[in-house]
C-alpha cells in the first residue's frame, strides 16, 4: 500500500470514530429520556391504581353503612306500624291465646234474606 492510501484510511478511521462518538451520546441521551419517561409513567400508573382501590373501598364502606341503616329503618317501621300497634292493643284488651275452640250454632230460617225483610 502506498502512503496516500494509508493516510486515506487513517483519515477515514478518524472520521468514523468521531461520528461514533457523536452518535453514542445522542443514543445515551434518548435512552435516558425514555427511561425517565417510563419511570414517571410507572409511578403515575401505580398512583392511579392505588387511588382507584382506595375509592372503591370507601364506596363499599358507605354502601354497607347505608344497608345497615336501611335494615334498622325497616325494623323501626315494622315496630311502629300495624304490627307494633297490634301488640300493644292486645295487651290493653288482655287477649289470650286460644287453647280450645268452641263453635256456637245459630239456627236460622231457610232463607236468611227473607227473614231480614
Amino acid at each position: 500500500m502506498t502512503t496516500a492510501m494509508l493516510k486515506y484510511f487513517h483519515i477515514n478511521n478518524k472520521a468514523q470514530s468521531k461520528t461514533k462518538i457523536l452518535k453514542f451520546p445522542s443514543l445515551c441521551f434518548v435512552s435516558f429520556i425514555m427511561i425517565v419517561f417510563s419511570l414517571f409513567f410507572y409511578i403515575y400508573s401505580i398512583n392511579e391504581l392505588t387511588r382507584g382501590a382506595y375509592l372503591i373501598k370507601n364506596y363499599e364502606k358507605q354502601q354497607n353503612n347505608l344497608l345497615q341503616k336501611n335494615k334498622n329503618l325497616e325494623v323501626d317501621f315494622a315496630k311502629s306500624g300495624f304490627m307494633g300497634n297490634l301488640e300493644t292493643k292486645t295487651k290493653e284488651l288482655s287477649f289470650e291465646k286460644t287453647k280450645k275452640i268452641k263453635y256456637i250454632q245459630i239456627q236460622t230460617l231457610d232463607d236468611p234474606l227473607a227473614a231480614a225483610k
